[in-house]
C-alpha cells in the first residue's frame, strides 16, 4: 500500500512539473510603416535575410580601410570586453541549467566523541566516549513542480541571446566608428593636398603682385592682400593637419595601437560611394542587433516573473542518502555498517513580511520597463535610417549644384586673373574670386566626405552590411531602398 501511495505521488508531481507562472511571451507590439518615407521610388532590394553581414566595409574598396578593420576585430580592448560579457551571460545559463539535474555530494568524517555522564536517558552500559567513523554519499532532485528551474533557465537563455546581439552591436558601432574616422581623414588629406596647390598658385600670384608692384603697376594693398591671402592658406593648412592627427590618434585607439605609434600615410586617391539596398523595414527588427538585444530582454523579464511567482509555492525535492557508519575505522566499509536513507522532503515559506509579493512587483515592473526600452530601440531604429537615407538622398543633389557652382567660381578665378594682369581690374577681385574658389572647392570635399559618412550610417542602421557595386564618390549614385507602397 505505501508503494502504491509512493508511486502516485510521484506520478502527481510528474504531471505538476509542467507547470509554469511565467506569462504567456509575446514581443511588444511596435507600428511598423510598410516602406521608408525617404527612400524614393526605387526598385524593391533582395531580402535582408539574403545580406551577408561581415565585410561591409569592403563595399568602399579601400585596401588600407579593409586592413583596419580587421585590426578592429583582432585588437580592441572594448570589443574584448564585449566578448567577457558575454561568455559570462553563458556561463550564468549553464548554471541555471545545472537545476535540470541532481546534485550529489559526497563526504566522510572521523570523530571521537565524549557525552556527558548525566545527560538524560543514557543508558548504564553506554560508553562516555567512543568513536565515529561515517562515509556517505547523497542524491537530491528537485522535481520543479511550479517551473521556476524551467523559467531560470529561459531568463538565462533569453539574457545570453541578448548578451550576444550586444555583442554584434558593439562590433558594429566599432566598426563604423573606424569607418568614419577613416573617411574623414582621408578627407581631411584631400583637403590637405587642395590647400598645397592653393598655397602654390598663392605664391605665384604673390611673386606676380611684387613684380607689379616692382614696376609701378600694382600698389602697396594689392601686395598685402596677396600676402594676406598666401597667410590664411598656410593657416588653414596648419589647422587641417591638426585635425588630421585627433582622426589618426582616434583610428590607432580603435585599432588597439598606442597613438604614439601609430602613423598612417595621406592618401589622396578617389574614393568610392557603394549603393545600399535598404529592404523592407520589418527587416530591421531581426537584423538591427541592438534591436534584437531590447527584444530578447523583454523575453529576459517575462520569464522571470515566472521565477518570482514560484516562490509562492512549496519546493518539493527527492533525497536519496547511503554509506556507511562504525565506532571503528576496522572493519568499517561493511554491511553490517551500512546507513541509508530517502524520500521527498517539502519545504514552503509561510510569511515573509511581502518579500516575495514585492519581487514579483519588481519583476513586473522590469518587464513594462524592457517593454518600453524595446520600443523605444525600434523607433530609432526607423528613425536613423531615415535619417541616413535623406542624408544620401539630398547630399546628392547638393553635390550636383556644388559641382556646377565650383566650375563657375574656378572661371571667375581665370578671369579676374587675366583681367587683372591686363590692369583692368584691382587686386580686390582677385582676392575676392580666390576666396570663393577655395572655399566652394572645400565645401565639395566637405560633401564627399559627408556622403561617405551617411553612407556608413545607413549601413550602421540598416544593421550591418553586405557587398554592391560601388561608384565614384563625384557621380551621382542612388540608393536602393525599398519602394513606396502604393
Amino acid at each position: 500500500m505505501d508503494k502504491r501511495r509512493l508511486c502516485i505521488a510521484l506520478a502527481g508531481a510528474a504531471l505538476v512539473s509542467g507547470c509554469s507562472f511565467a506569462p504567456p511571451y509575446h514581443a511588444p507590439a511596435t507600428s511598423i510603416p510598410t516602406a521608408f518615407k525617404e527612400g524614393g521610388a526605387w526598385q524593391r532590394a533582395r531580402p535582408a535575410d539574403d545580406i551577408p553581414r561581415d565585410a561591409w566595409w569592403q563595399a568602399y574598396r579601400d585596401s588600407r580601410l579593409n586592413a583596419l578593420e580587421t585590426q578592429v576585430a583582432a585588437n580592441n580592448p572594448d570589443l574584448d570586453a564585449a566578448v567577457a560579457r558575454h561568455d559570462e551571460a553563458n556561463a550564468y545559463l549553464a548554471q541555471a541549467r545545472s537545476g535540470f539535474l541532481p546534485t550529489i555530494g559526497a563526504g566522510a568524517s572521523v570523530s571521537r566523541q565524549r557525552q556527558s555522564d548525566t545527560r538524560p536517558l543514557r543508558g548504564s552500559d553506554q560508553p562516555s566516549t567512543y568513536n565515529t567513523a561515517t562515509v556517505d554519499v547523497g542524491i537530491s532532485y528537485d522535481l520543479d513542480l511550479w517551473g521556476k528551474v524551467r523559467n531560470e533557465v529561459s531568463a538565462g537563455r533569453a539574457a545570453a541571446e541578448a548578451s550576444a546581439a550586444d555583442l554584434a552591436s558593439v562590433r558594429l558601432s566599432l566598426q563604423a566608428s573606424l569607418a568614419n574616422a577613416y573617411f574623414n581623414l582621408r578627407g581631411l588629406d584631400q583637403q590637405q593636398q587642395l590647400l598645397t596647390d592653393t598655397i602654390d598658385t598663392y605664391q605665384r600670384a604673390l611673386k606676380l603682385t611684387l613684380s607689379r608692384h616692382a614696376g609701378g603697376i600694382a600698389s602697396d594693398l594689392d601686395v598685402s592682400r596677396a600676402q594676406t591671402q598666401l597667410a590664411s592658406a598656410r593657416a588653414a593648412a596648419d589647422d587641417v593637419t591638426a585635425r588630421r592627427a585627433l582622426y589618426e590618434h582616434a583610428i590607432a585607439s580603435l585599432t588597439g595601437v598606442p597613438a604614439s605609434s601609430f602613423s598612417l600615410a595621406a592618401d589622396t586617391a578617389p574614393d568610392y560611394l557603394p549603393s545600399i539596398p535598404a529592404g523592407v523595414p520589418a527587416s530591421l527588427l531581426q537584423r538591427r542587433p541592438d534591436v534584437a538585444a531590447a527584444e530578447r530582454r523583454v523575453a529576459q523579464a517575462n520569464a522571470q516573473i515566472g521565477v518570482a511567482k514560484a516562490a509562492y509555492f512549496p519546493d518539493l525535492s527527492l533525497g536519496l542518502d547511503g554509506g556507511f557508519q562504525s565506532d571503528t575505522l576496522s572493519p568499517w566499509i561493511m554491511a553490517p555498517n551500512e546507513i541509508w536513507s530517502m524520500g521527498p522532503s517539502l519545504f514552503m515559506t509561510i510569511f515573509d513580511g511581502g518579500k516575495r509579493a514585492a519581487i514579483t512587483h519588481q519583476a513586473q515592473a522590469k518587464l513594462a520597463e524592457n517593454g518600453a526600452t524595446y520600443k523605444a530601440t525600434v523607433l530609432l531604429a526607423f528613425q536613423q535610417v531615415e535619417d541616413n537615407l535623406a542624408q544620401l538622398h539630398h547630399l546628392g543633389d547638393e553635390a550636383v549644384n556644388q559641382d556646377q557652382a565650383l566650375d563657375a567660381a574656378k572661371r571667375t578665378l581665370q578671369l579676374s586673373m587675366s583681367r587683372y594682369r591686363d590692369g583692368v581690374v584691382s587686386y580686390l577681385d582677385v582676392v575676392t574670386a580666390q576666396t570663393t574658389e577655395l572655399d566652394t572647392e572645400v565645401v565639395a570635399l566637405n560633401l564627399k566626405t559627408r556622403r561617405l559618412l551617411a553612407s556608413v550610417g545607413l549601413i550602421q542602421a540598416l544593421g550591418g552590411g553586405w557587398m554592391a557595386k560601388a561608384g565614384p564618390v563625384g557621380a551621382v549614385v542612388p540608393v536602393t531602398p525599398v519602394a513606396k507602397a502604393v
